[in-house]
This record gives C-alpha cells, sequence and structure tokens, in this order.
C-alpha cells in the first residue's frame, strides 16, 4: 500500500474541526442511566478448560437495555487478593471465540474480561454468542448503517452502551480491584475502547490500537475500503440523507469521545493503513484529553504493531497499576 494520507508531521499538528452535537453528554448520560436503571443479572460460571494456571469463567451481564451480553473472564490461578482488571473489545465481525484464545492478560497477571459484540460473531474466527434484539430499518450489509439516520435507534448506540456496562460488571466482581481497570482493543474493538474511556470514569489506562470509528467525515470516501465503505454504498442509494447520517455519526465519533477521556492512553497507527486511515486515528489522539502517547508503526497496514503493541501494552500498563 502506497502512502495515501498526510506526512507524519502534518498528522502531528492534525486538528480537524470534528462535528459534534450540542446535547452529546446529555445523550449518553440519559442511555447509560437508562440501561443501568434497568438492572439484571450478572452471571459468573466456570468454564472447563485444559489449562493448569489459568481459570475460564462463562460471563453473562446486561448490557444495553438490559439484554445479556457474553464475555470470558480469565484469571490467574495463583494470583492472591484483588487484581488488576482489562477489559478488551473485538475487531469488527469477530466474536468472542473460544476461551484459548487469549490468554496474554492473565498470564501477565490481571483478571482479563472479553467482551462479545453482539450481533457479530459470524465474519471470521470463532463465533459469537450474543443477539442484537433491535430492529434498525433500511440499512446497506455489514453493521454501521443499523439505525444510522437516527442517534437513538444506531446500532454504536447498544454496543458502546455494552461496553461500559462490561466495566461496570467487572468492577462488581470481588476478584477485581474496581480502581484498577484498563480498557483495550484493536481496530472497531480500539473504538470500543476510546468510547469506553470517555463514558467511564476511574479507568487507569486505555489503549486503542489502530482504533476504527474515528473522524466518520474524513474517512467515508477517503478510504474505499470496509467498513467505512458500508457508509458509502448507503448514501449513494439514499441520496439527500448526509446530513442526517453524519449528524448521527458525530454522537458515536471517537475523536468527540476523545475529548472526555482522561485516563492515561496508548495509541498505535499504521501510516500505510487503508482501513483506519492515520488522519483519522490522529484526529482521535491529538484530541484526547488525558495523558497519551501513540506508537508508529511507518511500514505497516491495518495490522499496525501485532504482538509487538502488545508488549508496549504489557510495558504502559505494568507501570500505571
Amino acid at each position: 500500500m502506497p502512502r495515501f494520507d498526510l506526512s507524519l508531521p502534518e498528522l502531528q499538528d492534525y486538528r480537524p474541526d470534528v462535528r459534534e452535537p450540542r446535547d452529546f453528554d446529555a445523550f449518553w448520560t440519559r442511555t447509560l442511566a437508562e440501561s443501568r436503571a434497568l438492572g439484571g443479572d450478572l452471571v459468573v460460571r466456570p468454564h472447563p478448560t485444559p489449562f493448569t494456571a489459568l481459570d475460564v469463567f462463562d460471563v453473562t451481564f446486561p448490557g444495553f437495555g438490559g439484554d445479556p451480553v457474553k464475555a470470558w473472564l480469565t484469571l490467574p490461578r495463583a494470583a492472591e487478593g484483588p487484581l488488576p482488571a482489562v477489559v478488551e473489545f473485538n475487531g469488527y465481525g469477530g466474536g468472542r471465540g473460544l476461551p484459548v484464545e487469549r490468554l496474554g492478560w492473565a498470564a501477565s497477571g490481571y483478571a482479563h474480561l472479553f467482551m462479545d459484540t453482539r450481533g457479530q460473531g459470524s465474519m471470521w474466527g470463532s463465533g459469537g454468542e450474543t443477539a442484537d434484539p433491535h430492529g434498525t430499518g433500511p440499512s446497506s450489509s455489514g453493521f454501521m448503517t443499523r439505525g444510522i439516520e437516527s442517534p437513538e435507534d444506531y446500532y454504536y448506540r447498544r454496543v458502546f452502551t455494552d461496553a461500559v456496562r462490561a466495566v461496570d460488571a467487572v468492577r462488581s466482581l470481588d476478584v477485581v480491584a474496581a480502581d484498577r481497570v484498563a480498557v483495550c482493543g484493536g481496530s472497531q474493538g480500539g473504538g470500543i475502547a476510546l468510547a469506553a474511556a470517555g463514558l467511564s470514569e476511574g479507568l487507569v489506562a486505555v489503549m486503542p490500537d489502530v482504533p476504527f470509528l474515528c473522524h466518520f467525515e474524513r474517512a467515508v470516501g477517503m478510504t474505499g475500503a470496509d467498513p467505512y465503505q458500508e457508509v458509502v454504498r448507503y448514501l449513494s442509494v439514499h441520496r439527500g440523507t448526509e446530513d442526517r447520517v453524519f449528524d448521527t455519526l458525530s454522537y458515536f465519533d471517537g475523536a468527540n469521545m476523545a475529548t472526555r477521556a482522561t485516563a492515561p492512553a496508548l495509541f498505535s497507527v499504521g501510516l500505510l493503513d487503508p482501513v483506519c486511515p492515520p488522519s483519522t486515528v490522529y484526529a482521535a489522539y491529538n484530541r484526547y484529553a488525558g495523558e497519551k502517547h501513540i506508537e508508529v508503526y511507518a511500514h505497516n497496514e491495518h495490522e499496525g504493531g501485532q504482538s509487538f503493541q502488545w508488549l508496549a501494552q504489557t510495558a504502559f500498563l505494568a507501570a500505571r497499576v
């Protein structure tokens, strides 16, 4: 992939105007309060595995509208006392998969909650188990345009609420130190982590890796890659809805979430990334309100740093918990 976006010095200074609704905070305060008021049961069941050093639990917690959301909780068996925790969110189209697939955080001494993304889990990986029981009206293929003409109905309203409720759920566990919770994720998971950081208080760290869902008005049409291209296809059919669509997306823009997040942050970006263009990542990073650092992978596309980035995350988090 050739370079197609701004130069690195331009990216470092890139602070665009981003559409932001005046009722952004009121919208999210109401959304979260409504789901929290509905309550719901947190169910944690032991799950059999061949592991001798880790314990795995099948978790169901109440998300948006009280809907049941699945997750895996993995714990180091020999650990004593309340543990620091990492809540992780998945990439686009994937589900929580199998509990044998993500062991690094628990093996490093953390309680690790890996959230299933509602309605997803059938594009790659080992599957998901969380339904999205809400209708959304006309949409193009994928998830990006479900309910896109209204923030009340938009798909990511439900997902971002699930993410905040996942943080609530892990904090309620006796095995977790509630004041030492971090969030992370790659691509879509990075965008969800930014939302969780902007909407949750008291996190010790946020680690958005090549984050998706940032600066929609630049991303849509700049890249020909999905998932942003789903919005292009929708607009090509639903002519005249552009302002309404981008008004909806502004409630979910990682660049707006970033201005409300204050936990120490470690971002990453691939300068050849055609899926999440570098300028969209920097639009969120440069607006981030807290302590921040970004790892730059100059010759990588959407894969970014992969295991190199995870090692950077472990060092970053260990210094803060």
